[in-house]
């Protein structure tokens, strides 16, 4: 996996900062964006409230720029990964990872800070 480029506070702790895009899916989402013919977007990742297990995960393609967005660059500088104020201390340390296996596809995040999962894999708590 590449080392991201952060515009986070460079911060002196044990504790993993901001989330962490695998190679895989710098280049999953390279080749979404290349599709879409917009280099002006970025995968922002963010957690809601709901699912059976009490936050879910979101992930898509942004234009938007907010205050207090942790902004992260990887793949060169040519896809950028945007998590909001709210949702940076539940992905600290989070893996974005991108599978494409005969027993499923897309995007998976392994996340140190959910102390559980349901079973679907769709939230956490």
């Amino acid at each position: 996996m590449t080392a991201p480029e952060t515009t986070t506070p460079d911060v002196t702790t044990d504790a993993p900062i901001g989330v962490v895009l695998s190679d895989p899916a710098a280049e999953k989402v390279k080749a979404l964006l290349s599709q879409e013919g917009r280099d002006d977007l970025a995968l922002r990742v963010a957690v809601q409230p709901g699912g059976c297990s009490g936050l879910r995960y979101q992930l898509f393609f942004d234009e938007r720029s907010l205050d207090g967005d942790a902004l992260q660059t990887y793949a060169d500088g040519t896809v950028k990964v945007v998590v909001d104020r709210m949702s940076v201390p539940y992905l600290a340390g989070a893996t974005i990872d991108f599978v494409d296996t005969i027993e499923k596809q897309g995007f998976t995040i392994d996340n140190p800070n959910a102390g559980g999962s349901c079973a679907c894999g769709e939230s956490f708590h």
